[in-house]
C-alpha cells in the first residue's frame, strides 16, 4: 500500500500469491556486494532443489549499473559460495551468497572475499573463530531515527540500552522478525539488544569459523534490509548517524584461535596485541568509511590514530574480557571496526596481521 508516499508491503494480499504451488521449481535469491559496499540481489528459477553449492549455476549481471565494471565491458559473473534456507519465501527456496568475478577469470576489484578465504584456508590449523556485533540504526522515510521528536531530540542517553517500554525502544517488531528469520536461515545469530541511542540496535553473529562469519554476516544484513522493506523502515549502518552527544555504531569483532583458547592462551592474545599495534593504520583503512566521525575517544571509543588495549576497557582499541584475563585464555574484542565495515576485509586483515600474508593469486 502507499502511505505518505512510502510503499509498505500489503502482507494480506501478498500471502495468497506466496502460497501458490511452484510446480517443483525453486527460487534462488543470488546476493552479492556491489562497488560501494552495498548489497544487490536478483532471483533465479531453478528446475529442482539444490542439494549443495555445486548444484547452483554461475550467473551474471550488469556491472556498469553497480559500480563494478565499465559500460563497454559490463558483464560481471556471480559464483555461489554459500547457501541458506529462504525465510521470506519458505519451502525449498534458498538464499545464495556469491562472489563477483570478471570475464577474464580474475576476481572483481570489489571481491574481497576471495583473498580473505585464501587467508583462512592457509591458516586453518589455528581454528580461528570470529564473532561480530553488528550495530545499526533504524530511520523513518525522512531519514530521522524512529521515535525521535521531529525538529528535536529525545532525552539523553541512559534509559535506552537494553531498555523496555514505550519511549525507550522503537521498532522491536522488526528486530524480532529479523532475529527469527536469521535463525530459520541457519545464521548463527547469538543475540540481540537495544543500543545506547534510541532507534539503535545490535545483533551478534557467531562464533563462526573462518570465512563462514563473513558469509553469514552479509546474508544477515541482506535479511535486515529485506525485512525492513515490509515495515517501511530504512536501515543505516553509518558509523555516526546522528551528530552530537550520541553513541556511534560499530562492528565489534571478537577473535579467538585454538592457541588462545587453550591453557596459557593469554600469551598468544598478548602477542596478537603487539602485532595489531604495529599495523594499526593499515587496519583503520579497511575498518569502515566515515569511522573517524565515530572514533573520537568519546562514547566508548578509542582514538582513531593510536592503538591501545586493556582488560575490560571499552575505551581502548581492543578489549580483553575480564573473565578471559582471569582464566588466562579465551579471546579478544577489536572495538575499532565501524558498523559499515566489510567483514571479509576486517577478518582478513586480522588473520594476515596475526599470521602473515599469503602469496597473491588472481586466477581461480
Amino acid at each position: 500500500m502507499v502511505s505518505d508516499n512510502v510503499y509498505v508491503s500489503n502482507t494480506t494480499t501478498l500471502a495468497k500469491y506466496m502460497k501458490l504451488e511452484q510446480k517443483g521449481k525453486v527460487l534462488a535469491e543470488y546476493i552479492w556486494i556491489d562497488g560501494s559496499n552495498g548489497l544487490r540481489n536478483k532471483t533465479k528459477t531453478l528446475n529442482k532443489k539444490p542439494s549443495s553449492i555445486d548444484d547452483l549455476p554461475e550467473w551474471n549481471f550488469d556491472g556498469s549499473s553497480t559500480g563494478q565494471a565499465p559500460g563497454d565491458n559490463s558483464d560481471v559473473y556471480i559464483r555461489p559460495v554459500a547457501m541458506y534456507p529462504d525465510p521470506i519465501r519458505l519451502g525449498d527456496n534458498v538464499l545464495v551468497m556469491c562472489e563477483t568475478w570478471d570475464p577474464d577469470g580474475t576476481p572483481n576489484k570489489y571481491n574481497y572475499r576471495h583473498d580473505a578465504a585464501r587467508l583462512m584456508d592457509a591458516n586453518s590449523q589455528h581454528d580461528i573463530w570470529f564473532g561480530l556485533e553488528q550495530e545499526y540504526t533504524l530511520l523513518g522515510p525522512d531519514g530521522y531515527p524512529y521515535g525521535w521528536p521531529k525538529n528535536g531530540f529525545p532525552a539523553p542517553q541512559g534509559p535506552y540500552y537494553c531498555g523496555v517500554g514505550t519511549n525507550r525502544v522503537f521498532c522491536r517488531d522488526l528486530v524480532e522478525a529479523h532475529h527469527k528469520a536469521c535463525m530459520y536461515a541457519g545464521i548463527e545469530i547469538s543475540g540481540t539488544n537495544a543500543e545506547v541511542m534510541p532507534a539503535q540496535w545490535e545483533y551478534q553473529v557467531g562464533p563462526c569459523e573462518g570465512i563462514n562469519l563473513g558469509d553469514q554476516l552479509w546474508v544477515s544484513r541482506w535479511l535486515l534490509h529485506r525485512i525492513a522493506e515490509e515495515f517501511g523502515v530504512v536501515v543505516t549502518f553509518q558509523p555516526k548517524p546522528m551528530p552530537g552527544d550520541w553513541n556511534g555504531t560499530g562492528l565489534h569483532t571478537n577473535v579467538s584461535t585454538k592457541e588462545m583458547r587453550e591453557d596459557g592462551g593469554m600469551k598468544h592474545i598478548e602477542a596478537a596485541m603487539n602485532k595489531l599495534d604495529g599495523r594499526h593504520l593499515d587496519h583503520m583503512k579497511v575498518y569502515g568509511e566515515g569511522n573517524e566521525q565515530r572514533m573520537t575517544g568519546a562514547h566508548e571509543t578509542s582514538s582513531m590514530d593510536k592503538f591501545s588495549w586493556g582488560v575490560a576497557n571499552r575505551g581502548s582499541s581492543v578489549r580483553i574480557p575480564r573473565q578471559c584475563a582471569k582464566e588466562g585464555k579465551g579471546y579478544f574484542e577489536d572495538r575499532r571496526p565501524a558498523s559499515n565495515g566489510d567483514p571479509y576485509q576486517i577478518t582478513g586483515i586480522i588473520v594476515e596481521t596475526m599470521f602473515g600474508a599469503v602469496t597473491p593469486s588472481k586466477k581461480d
